[in-house]
């Protein structure tokens, strides 16, 4: 496997995890008090925006991967099918990696505000150009 596809998987898992903190946060932290699951309406998913802070941004934390994570996906599978690999590929997939898992980390912690989430946005949707750049270089 390459490194590029290993951090596709990474990405993956991640991504198939981040529902988690949202779930988690939606049955322990009822907004106003700890309410009684019995009286809690299972008939609809958990308004986000709702929620406690933290619960919403986890929400909207694994949103943003996902809004970031298809694309990545696309260009590593292309990158995979030509062939094309290089420092800057595997270099670009793994500061995805980080950044995306940075991004989550500050995003339900709250500790990653403005200007930080932004730009660590902006980092990642860079590393997807820089793929794209080397596809089209190298192929």
């Amino acid at each position: 496997m390459t490194p590029e596809l290993f951090a596709l998987a990474v990405i993956a898992v991640f991504a198939a995890s981040m529902w988690i903190p949202f779930i988690v946060g939606v049955n322990t932290s009822a907004p106003g008090s700890k309410a009684d699951l019995r009286s809690k309406d299972f008939t609809r998913p958990a308004d986000p925006s709702l929620q406690c802070p933290w619960v919403h941004r986890a929400y909207r934390a694994h949103l943003n991967l996902l809004e970031q994570a298809m694309p990545f996906a696309i260009l590593i599978l292309l990158i995979h099918a030509t062939g094309v690999t290089s420092t800057v590929t595997i270099w670009a997939a793994w500061i995805f990696v980080a950044l995306r898992g940075a991004h989550a980390v500050g995003m339900i912690t709250g500790t990653a505000g403005l200007p930080a989430r932004p730009l660590i946005f902006t980092g990642g949707w860079l590393c997807c150009v820089a793929l794209f750049v080397e596809l089209i270089r190298l192929a």
